[in-house]
């Protein structure tokens, strides 16, 4: 055709032949072939009442036409024609069809059915022992769309063992290969949508909801297959009924006002609708009529695209409509192919010709096949052309072929030579099959069924009928896409659906009434938990176990102590490395200067012990923290307190040297002098050292600490700490260090100092008073802080008792040493020299001594 006249044609078919002209769309629906296929498509429908008035076998009239059974048959047209124009599945070879219009109807389905049986060349089915070489005038059958008509035409084809393979109908009752042999589907079972509505329930929280079904094979297996699903899950049903079919009997409105009434009065906000397209219309049209609540309805797929049930007045007052559509591959040379086709329905010369091809007796049989499809417009196509069905009726077409490429033991490039194929044989090669439809790769499982994904369809308000809006999607998962989700309500918010709230976590039911979904919750209150969801009591967590306020479990106790990593023991630890440093450092400056008057003044070996036992002080506090032991608890108080009555001990020495040269007559404080140097001093230190020792054993012995447990002090942790068995006891191991801190402060606060000579005396007075200070502050300290800190501040009193000493004392002599050597002197340090000198040495220095008494 020229290019001129295919456009002018589009365009007549666009403009809706304004000169009435009807088109020959209907003799396009069959073409002969190498291998012919059957169709069954709802090319058209019944008035409502007309399956009422059926007294006759061949009184049923179809009127009403379908757009999307013309578009299915037109995907399967498409479908045909790109395999016998392509090389690889069927080369030289090419696939015929005959469809026909099902009406939606059982007994029009069968007509079409019985004359695919009926054998080549003839219009008769014959009798025989053995089918096996019967050759039917058909070799496959794509279609019907619905579950109703696919269990008439499934058994029927499945006695000849005839492939049909269906684009819609997905009862789960047709998985049945005993029943259905030969049937096979393009589309997933019932049960995957089922899967998927139930888990749409339970991501939306909705577990009160009702159930309604029609009243056939298809809405019955639905309900008890979503109810065994729902049960599983905990979703209650409050009321579940089967919907009668319009004209089932005299009595159907009333019956549907109870349905109605029941579901009214039920109180739920959700409604699961698993109905065929004809009864859910029948449902609705009651409903709007009789003013029922807006609902959420969640749709089978059998009426979710109906233009039935989409087109009916008054439907955007039921509420929000939910459902579950299969996902096929995109089709975006559909539109086009089906534009061209109602060109070239519009072309007489090409009607002529089709009218002198398609020459037969079916039409007498089973009446004209589409006589609607010849007064159509694009327009009226417009709406049904991305149904998400078109592609399922499209992938059969190429499942066929592909058994056929398979039976024929077909290449890519050519296949053996026509030769007589028998229905059986393709069947055979149809289980288990995977195929090719589009850009998708698609298989047969060993009930017939494919599996495809799912989109999760809203129906979004716009006149004259609503559209679809995808808002989630299926696949083994359920993803929703809240943002795009709307609800048809008069605040726009998701409604809730629920006897009673949800228990939240530790929270046990207490049951009202008679189903298990309506009850009240019970917070568990802290130390229980709720053991299972069902429980309807809380159960007490045992002793090493806790649980807060509405708990599912307890949980063990953590064991709680001074930890490492604790910002109070990191903070301790900076002042450990601080003070330890500033002890070595003063330590090796006084052993590098050994020989100096300043630490022979210091008391030169004696000075450095003293030194080194205040880092031992300093080392003392790694005791502490971290997980008590029995060795840790034992060693903390004799490793903290015998270095620093050590240390003590030196600078005790020192206090009563200077007291003795500045306070005793010569002679007296000549023969003390000559006592407190030498080995006499280090026997002194080996007293006091001996005595704390004996003070650490007696409280070791009588009243040794160990690590308990304690599981009352602390709600959600179990303290491990060492237990201090007696205070007093604890309390005496300072007592030597107490003393010898005493008689220094006593023996240095008394002495007067003399002019010119370093005031060794106002160093020992300040730190003993910083021994004081910081253990004065730890006794209310240490009562009063929790069991888990008292060991951090154990540690902070020794660290800045060491400190205290070693700022006040050591590190003004470090700093004469450092930055002052000419004060270095025997005059300044040992009183040797002229005493002008010393004199004015001491007035310009902050370290030597002044007028008066020093404190």
């Amino acid at each position: 055709m020229p290019g001129s006249t295919a456009v002018g044609l589009g365009l007549i078919a666009l403009l809706g032949f304004g000169m009435g002209a009807p088109l020959c769309l209907s003799r396009q629906l069959k073409m002969q072939g190498n291998y012919m296929l059957g169709g069954l498509f709802p090319l058209a429908s019944v008035e409502e009442d007309d399956p009422c008035n059926r007294t006759q076998l061949n009184s049923t009239v179809c009127t009403r036409f379908s757009s999307f059974g013309l578009l299915w048959a037109l995907a399967v047209k498409m479908a045909v024609e790109e395999i016998n124009n392509q090389s690889t599945l069927l080369p030289g070879l090419s696939l015929g069809y005959d469809f026909f219009d099902t009406c939606s109807e059982p007994v029009v389905a069968m007509k079409p059915s019985l004359l695919f049986l009926t054998e080549t060349g003839s219009r008769n089915i014959s009798a025989y022992c053995n089918y096996a070489q019967y050759q039917p005038r058909v070799l496959a059958v794509i279609g019907p769309h619905s579950s109703e008509l696919a269990l008439v035409t499934g058994k029927f084809f499945g006695f000849f063992l005839m492939p049909q393979v269906s684009y819609g109908a997905s009862m789960d009752r047709l998985s049945n290969r005993e029943t259905f042999p030969s049937f096979f589907r393009t589309v997933s079972s019932d049960r995957v949508q089922l899967t998927a509505t139930v888990e749409l329930l339970q991501a939306l929280e909705w577990n009160w909801v009702a159930a309604v079904g029609s009243d056939d094979e298809y809405g019955r297996q639905g309900l008890s297959v979503f109810s065994s699903l729902a049960n599983a899950r905990n979703i209650c049903i409050a009321h579940e009924g089967l919907l009668p079919l319009p004209c089932a009997d005299g009595l159907q409105p009333s019956k549907v006002q109870d349905l109605l009434y029941q579901v009214n009065q039920s109180n739920v906000q959700v409604v699961v609708l698993f109905a065929s397209a004809r009864a859910a219309h029948f449902f609705f049209r009651h409903s709007i009529h009789l003013g029922l609540s807006p609902k959420v309805w969640v749709a089978s797929e059998a009426w979710l695209t109906s233009d039935l049930v989409r087109e009916l007045p008054g439907i955007d007052q039921v509420g929000t409509v939910l459902g579950f559509l299969q996902q096929g591959a995109p089709l975006p040379q559909f539109s086009h192919y089906v534009e061209t086709c109602l060109s070239l329905a519009a072309d007489p010369a090409f009607c002529a010709s089709l009218k002198a091809k398609n020459l037969s007796l079916e039409e007498h049989v089973v009446g004209p096949r589409c006589p609607q499809c010849d007064h159509i417009t694009l327009q009226n196509l417009s709406s049904g052309l991305q149904h998400h069905q078109t592609f399922a009726a499209y992938a059969a077409v190429y499942s066929v072929a592909q058994a056929l490429h398979n039976t024929l033991q077909c290449n890519a490039s050519r296949c053996p030579a026509e030769k007589s194929v028998q229905p059986w044989q393709l069947l055979e090669n149809m289980y288990n099959m995977s195929f090719h439809a589009g850009n998708l790769t698609l298989q047969f499982n060993s009930s017939g069924d494919v599996y495809m994904e799912y989109e999760l369809k809203l129906w979004v308000w716009q006149k004259p009928t609503p559209e679809l809006r995808t808002v989630g999607t299926y696949n083994g998962s359920l993803q929703l896409m809240p943002s795009k989700m709307s609800w048809h309500t008069p605040d726009k918010r998701m409604p809730v659906s629920q006897c009673s709230q949800q228990c939240k976590d530790g929270q046990v039911r207490r049951a009202k009434g008679f189903h298990s979904c309506c009850y009240d919750c019970v917070d568990c209150k802290a130390g229980s938990y709720r053991k299972k969801p069902d429980d309807i009591t809380c159960t007490s967590c045992e002793e090493h176990q806790w649980s807060p306020e509405r708990s599912t479990s307890c949980l063990p106790r953590r064991p709680r102590f001074l930890a490492w990593g604790e910002p109070v023991v990191l903070l301790l630890l900076l002042l450990l490395c601080l003070t330890l440093s500033l002890v070595l450092a003063a330590l090796g400056l006084f052993i590098c200067h050994h020989n100096s008057p300043l630490v022979q003044a210091s008391g030169g070996p004696m000075a450095c012990f003293g030194l080194a036992c205040l880092g031992l002080v300093c080392l003392s506090v790694l005791l502490f923290p971290g997980r008590p032991s029995s060795a840790s608890c034992l060693a903390q108080q004799p490793l903290s307190h015998l270095p620093l009555t050590g240390c003590l001990s030196t600078l005790f020495l020192q206090a009563a040297e200077t007291f003795a040269e500045s306070e005793l007559s010569p002679s007296w404080g000549h023969w003390l002098h000559g006592h407190l140097q030498g080995y006499w001093a280090w026997l002194g230190v080996l007293l006091a050292v001996l005595t704390e020792a004996a003070l650490c054993t007696w409280y070791l012995v009588a009243f040794s600490p160990d690590v308990v447990t304690n599981w009352q002090e602390l709600p959600t942790e179990a303290l491990v700490h060492c237990r201090v068995r007696s205070w007093i006891s604890f309390g005496l191991v300072h007592a030597t260090n107490a003393t010898l801190a005493f008689l220094c402060f006593l023996s240095t606060f008394l002495v007067q100092s003399r002019p010119g000579r370093y005031n060794r005396a106002r160093g020992l007075t300040f730190a003993m008073l910083a021994y004081f200070i910081t253990w004065i502050s730890f006794v209310p300290l240490l009562a009063n802080v929790q069991i888990v800190y008292q060991p951090a501040v154990q540690m902070g009193a020794i660290l800045l008792c060491a400190l205290g000493i070693l700022a006040t004392f050591h590190l003004p002599k470090c700093y004469l040493l450092l930055w002052q050597p000419k004060l270095n002197t025997p005059e300044f340090f040992l009183g040797r020299g002229p005493r002008d000198d010393r004199s004015r040495v001491g007035n310009g220095s902050g370290e030597e001594g002044t007028q008066g008494k020093t404190n």
